[in-house]
């Protein structure tokens, strides 16, 4: 028998059914909304994992093509790995709810979610994101505080939960907020350069939003909740911590207190060689025990510096950024490049432009099928000085490539006012704290290198937080580096322009944030935004008003749409025909708007003219060079345009009297006609007796001469 509980959100039904399906996971629900439904089973291990330094959680976010009425392309007919969306899901669901668990939890933790039914007007995200907490809740695994999640669009002026399909595609905002009872969790946010005060609004909406959800999962755990376990939780062994912290913290502190990176990273090697000598005969079974303490006091000494006295490890002010450093066109036969550096942190981008054709095609669930703008990140070991095998892009590389591309998003564009597809690849070259921004900041360096005439510049920073353990103190560090972002409280990234903010994402590692948190951080990631912005435009003021000479070139031309047949031919054969000959690429929009992309002019325009030819209507009076195509007892056939003939007349032939056709013109042969007559059967009737008499007196109204 199963148990239902429901609830109204946004006029639309929150519904969670448990104890029907997966009667052998921890807990099995199906969550839905609307008629969208997201089948979610949680497990725990039964026992914590060893040899272990963090807590393995693992959250998966899986589509199913039958969801909405789809079978998948390809040969295999089934679905593949995760898609990005996918990937970008998961990392959503994971990242609210990982601070949630004890502290020193590491009993391995599965969600899994699967989108079962989409309706398009409910986002299967946001409901798995719900369903991802309340089958925690619902579940013996130890969490037991629910997180509710909405999304917030912005439709002149006013804010709206959960908006439909209808109504995304008229918001400026696509924001997501996860909260408990108390505070946010996550904030995920693309705009269309949103004022700060207006997304600190629509955070506090969307908090506000939540709190129902956190009630509807509180009123189902009271009604079908399991008893949850005791966990069991890591703690290093109080002995060893007494031993280790008496003999370490004070060497750990000195070598924290070095300014300089390399200096002070060089001394901390040395101290923990210091206290590995000096405890590995005493404690031979207890090296993770160890590296936890010495890890904690790390943790205490960065903490304390700057909640009590004020500094940052590298000796800066809290809202003090890095130094900047742009630079443009550094690599000779790209199409725009871009070098961005922050202090220690650098990164690459490199733009490509593209014919339409090369758009992404997209196969999910939901209504977007292609796309013309796509920015991918590359995050090498060497960028943080390791050595490790090269793969493929993992979730973060995903992740922070997706975070960049919204980020810039709102700034391309349009394909009417830039024909191209657009390709951005950020290679992070050193890596000291928030390489993702920073490749919003090459990327806006590489686009304006290529020429691409982007709305405005765009610069990202990342805000971090230190709190003390009653939450008493709170303070925003600006242009958080490496060692903060390991030892603080939250990676609160925010990118945008002069007018306004295009992207958040924020990471938290506590119980959530505070309004004041919040609003500190969006304020003055804008103070940093700025100064970044201006030192871009010192680089480079506007986008280059020519391309690179190893870029294509677009060149329209519109025909009428009944004649885009003519253009393809059967089976592709004209089209391909065009192709081959010239050396272009060639897209076609059903509205009849043809582009030519290439980087040869001649053989752009070349194309052009055989396109034009193909798809002109043949007017009666015009005068054309054609081709003779065969040859009769009583005239001759000439191809005037391609796959358009007509018929000389062996009267029509010559001024003078023609006895034999073959006297006159043989196949193959270009003459000059005339069309004076178009039947009611499309038949064309052309002279060249004509022709040469009008040529004389109006030799530019020949149409195709030459």
């Amino acid at each position: 028998m199963s148990n239902i509980l429901e609830t109204t959100v946004a006029g639309r039904t929150l519904k969670v059914e448990c104890d029907k399906v997966g009667a052998l996971s921890n807990r099995a629900i199906f969550m839905s909304y609307g008629e969208t439904v997201v089948l979610v089973n949680v497990n725990a291990s039964e026992k914590p994992r060893e040899g272990i330094d963090f807590f393995p959680l693992s959250v998966e976010y899986e589509e199913r093509l039958y969801a909405v009425g789809k079978i998948p392309g390809g040969f295999i007919k089934r679905e593949g790995k995760p898609s990005e969306k996918s990937v970008l899901f998961a990392r959503a669901i994971d990242r609210p709810l990982r601070p949630l668990f004890p502290k020193g939890y590491r009993n391995d933790v599965q969600v899994v979610c699967t989108v079962v039914s989409v309706e398009q007007d409910n986002a299967p995200d946001i409901l798995a994101m719900n369903g991802a907490s309340m089958a925690l809740c619902l579940s013996s695994i130890p969490f037991t505080e629910p997180v509710g999640t909405v999304a917030v669009g912005l439709i002149d002026g006013e804010f709206i939960i959960n908006p439909t399909v209808e109504q995304r595609e008229k918001s400026s905002l696509n924001l997501t907020v996860c909260a408990t009872k108390e505070r946010v969790m996550m904030i995920e946010a693309g705009g269309d350069e949103i004022p700060e005060e207006t997304m600190i609004q629509a955070i506090d909406f969307g908090f506000n939003a939540c709190q129902q959800i956190v009630k509807f999962q509180e009123e189902a755990v009271a009604k079908y909740g399991k008893v949850k376990n005791v966990p069991v939780l890591y703690h290093p062994d109080e002995t060893i911590e007494k031993d280790v912290r008496a003999f370490s913290f004070e060497i750990i502190k000195e070598a924290m207190y070095i300014t300089e990176r390399d200096v002070r990273n060089e001394r901390l090697k040395d101290v923990k060689l210091k206290i590995d000598e000096e405890f590995k005969e005493k404690y031979p079974d207890n090296g993770g025990d160890i590296a936890d303490i010495v890890y904690n006091i790390q943790k205490e000494v960065v903490r304390n510096m700057l909640l009590n006295e004020g500094r940052r490890p590298d000796g800066r002010s809290f809202d003090e950024i890095r130094q900047i450093g742009c630079e443009v066109g550094i690599l000779p036969r790209t199409h725009g490049t871009g070098l961005f550096s922050r202090g220690l942190t650098q990164v690459m981008t490199v733009a490509t432009i593209g014919a339409l054709g090369d758009v992404q095609i997209l196969d999910g669930l939901g209504t977007e099928e292609s796309k013309r703008y796509m920015h991918h990140y590359n995050f090498p070991a060497y960028s943080t000085g390791e050595v490790k095998p090269l793969r493929g892009p993992g979730r973060r590389e995903i992740g922070h490539g997706a975070l960049a591309e919204k980020a810039l998003e709102p700034l391309i564009p349009s394909e009417e006012e830039f024909p191209y597809t657009i390709r951005l690849v950020s290679e992070v070259l050193s890596s000291n704290g928030s390489t993702s921004q920073a490749s919003v900041c090459g990327s806006t360096l590489a686009l304006l290198d290529a020429g691409v005439p982007i709305k405005r510049p765009a610069a990202g920073i990342a805000m971090g937080l230190i709190t003390s353990e009653d939450l008493s103190k709170e303070i925003v560090i600006t242009d958080i580096q490496g060692m903060e972002d390991f030892f603080g409280d939250m990676d609160f990234k925010v990118a945008g322009t002069e007018n306004g903010i295009t992207s958040i994402q924020v990471d938290t590692k506590i119980h959530g944030l505070s309004k004041y948190v919040i609003s500190n951080a969006i304020n003055d990631a804008r103070k940093a935004r700025l100064h970044i912005i201006e030192k871009i435009k010192e680089c480079i003021p506007e986008h280059r008003k020519e391309m690179s000479p190893y870029a294509p070139r677009a060149y329209t031309i519109n025909i009428d749409p009944d004649k885009i047949r003519d253009v393809i031919g059967a089976g592709g054969k004209t089209i391909n025909k065009i192709i081959a000959e010239t050396g272009v690429k060639i897209d076609i929009k059903e509205d009849g708007k043809i582009f030519v992309l290439s980087s040869d002019k001649d053989g752009a325009t070349r194309a052009l003219k055989i396109i034009d030819d193909l798809t002109r209507d043949v007017k009666v009076g015009e005068i054309y060079l054609g081709k003779v195509t065969k040859t009769t007892a009583f005239g001759a056939f000439v191809e005037i345009l391609p796959g358009k003939e007509g018929l000389v007349h062996i009267s029509k032939l010559d001024v003078a009297r023609v006895n034999k056709v073959e006297d006159i013109v043989t196949t193959g042969d270009e003459i000059l006609v005339k069309v004076t007559e178009i039947d009611n059967q499309g038949r064309i009737n052309l002279s060249r007796k004509d022709a040469l008499k009008d040529s004389e007196e109006n030799k530019d109204n020949i149409t195709n001469e030459g």
